[in-house]
């Protein structure tokens, strides 16, 4: 019987074979969404078609790529977490590529300053320029070669009166926490893992507002907005207070009533008095022009003019930049901060010694949520937590995100590298979208000497893992000089179509599994025949 002479209610029940082979892919923790390149062997002159998994780090564009991504980060955790030597980070010798780019960089930044000196035009200089400067960050380069090109605005440093002051601490060269020993002679050198929260905007049940008319949507959201400043001021605080440099890794995630908090694992150990001190002690001042008067809305809007910028549609009259409202804003000796971000008095300080069930519990907490989007806590099925989060995201829409935020036009301000298009309420910014809750941040903070290594180094690691087990450590390590990599273009008749190249990577999965079966089977002393290795695999 064919698929045809089935009744159509039937045959619209079967399965897509597309959507099972996708499963079976996931099953076998197969990328579904595969980036297709051509590679080139310079050494045989052919070439092929190589599927790269995308990376993705979310289960809802692709399950088995964020699964890694998940089991990655927790690596990194566990290895940098309770370190007992210090970790040696030594910059790596320039390659001849990088000098060349660094010398051709100087090359070209002379020509723009004659260009310059002499009244011409520079525009070309400068996207010549900036071509380089990112070739130079691709070629693994940190920073800019200039360093610092536009001069920082310095802002009062005096502590606010409402916050309690910090002690100080003399620092010390080290990364490392504290060591106790017991009356038995034994050392511990504990951690910590502690969580973060904002302040409360009302009284909530089950995650909503018990009076939305009286929770302060507008708080929420600028504290969303600047969570990430936050916590970057946590961090310089404990530093002073620890009197170490301090190493930590942090993960944000939302919590029930919409908003951000924080986990964070910290090497080393301070009284659990001192965290909370800390934390009621920091605080961000938002320095940025006021947002409390409308001045444009509705029809009524900047007109964009080439050459001058945004326009007054009734006087004619050109909106002052952002720079300019930020002078403005620094002349004025009585200004007040446009937000003053604090973090809420729920501090939850616990103390972890390496390799015990807490420590893996918290690793794993600290992971849980990585591979979901911030809204994916919001309860679909529940009306009045959807309610929440609209009125959540209709404060967000009119709030600026960012210096070059479209939302600057309404209170009649040019945004930073100001163009046309832009229209207020309609920001493309990551803040603004309903899946990110205005937090606009890394979901993933790591300091640079927490596990002495970079992530590809964790990712190289499990590389090295699999090989072993496979026993093909004995081959010579690649030639990186030997592949040339190139984009495929759309439609290349020459790329698979998806399915297939599932299945394909599926069965060299099956492969791989069946002979670590049998190298498992054989490190165990069994004798295993190949349906036996079959049946296990599967």
């Amino acid at each position: 019987m064919t698929h045809r002479s089935l009744p159509r209610a039937v045959r619209q029940a079967m399965p897509l074979a597309r959507e099972v082979a996708e499963e079976v892919a996931k099953q076998y923790g197969v990328c579904i969404r595969p980036v297709p390149l051509k590679r080139l062997d310079t050494h045989t002159g052919t070439w092929e078609i190589i599927d790269v998994p995308c990376g993705a780090t979310l289960d809802a564009t692709c399950p088995p790529c964020a699964k890694r991504n998940r089991q990655l980060r927790m690596a990194q955790c566990r290895e940098g977490w309770h370190l007992d030597q210090e970790p040696a980070i030594t910059p790596d010798e320039p390659s001849d590529e990088q000098r060349w780019l660094i010398e051709f960089r100087a090359d070209l930044q002379a020509r723009r300053d004659q260009a310059a000196c002499l009244g011409e035009d520079t525009c070309d200089w400068d996207a010549a320029i900036e071509g380089v400067d990112a070739e130079i960050n691709e070629a693994g380069m940190r920073g800019n070669v200039l360093g610092r090109t536009v001069p920082k605005r310095n802002r009062s440093t005096r502590r606010r009166q409402d916050a309690p002051d910090l002690p100080k601490r003399k620092m010390t060269a080290t990364t490392l926490g504290r060591t106790f020993t017991s009356t038995d002679g034994k050392v511990y050198r504990p951690s910590l893992f502690v969580t973060l929260t904002l302040p409360s905007y009302g009284k909530i049940k089950n995650g909503v507002p018990v009076d939305p008319d009286t929770y302060d949507y507008g708080r929420a959201a600028r504290d969303a907005l600047h969570f990430s400043k936050l916590v970057d001021r946590f961090v310089q605080n404990l530093r002073r207070v620890a009197g170490y440099d301090v190493q930590y890794f942090a993960t944000v995630e939302p919590q029930k009533r919409l908003a951000p908090h924080l986990h964070m694992a910290i090497r080393g150990t301070l009284p659990r008095a001192e965290i909370k001190q800390i934390a009621a002690a920091t605080y961000h001042h938002v320095w940025w022009p006021a947002v409390d008067r409308v001045v444009f809305d509705g029809d009524h809007l900047p007109v964009w003019e080439n050459g001058v910028g945004y326009l007054d549609p009734a006087t004619g009259e050109v909106l002052p930049t952002w720079d300019e409202a930020l002078d403005q804003l620094d002349a004025d000796e009585a200004a007040e901060p446009l937000h003053v971000v604090r973090f809420g008095t729920q501090v939850d300080v616990q103390g972890v010694l390496a390799g015990t069930p807490d420590a893996d519990q918290c690793i794993r907490y600290l992971s849980k949520y990585l591979t979901k989007s911030l809204g994916d806590s919001l309860d679909s099925d529940d009306p009045a937590q959807r309610e929440h989060a609209g009125r959540l995201a209709e404060a967000l829409r009119w709030e600026p995100c960012s210096p070059t935020c479209a939302n600057w036009l309404r209170f009649g301000i040019q945004p930073k590298d100001a163009k046309p298009g832009l229209t207020p309420g309609r920001c493309r910014g990551k803040a603004h979208k309903p899946d990110h809750l205005g937090y606009a941040g890394r979901r993933v903070l790591v300091s640079r000497k927490w596990s002495n290594k970079t992530l590809a180094e964790h990712k190289q690691d499990r590389r090295t893992w699999v090989l072993e087990a496979l026993g093909q450590t004995d081959q010579p390590p690649p030639d990186p000089h030997r592949y040339v990599w190139k984009p495929v273009p759309a439609g290349d008749a020459n790329v698979a179509p998806l399915a297939v190249r599932l299945l394909r990577t599926v069965a060299e999965r099956q492969r791989w599994r069946a002979h670590m079966a049998q190298l498992q089977a054989q490190a165990d002393g069994q004798d295993l025949s190949a349906t036996e290795q079959t049946g296990r695999v599967a």
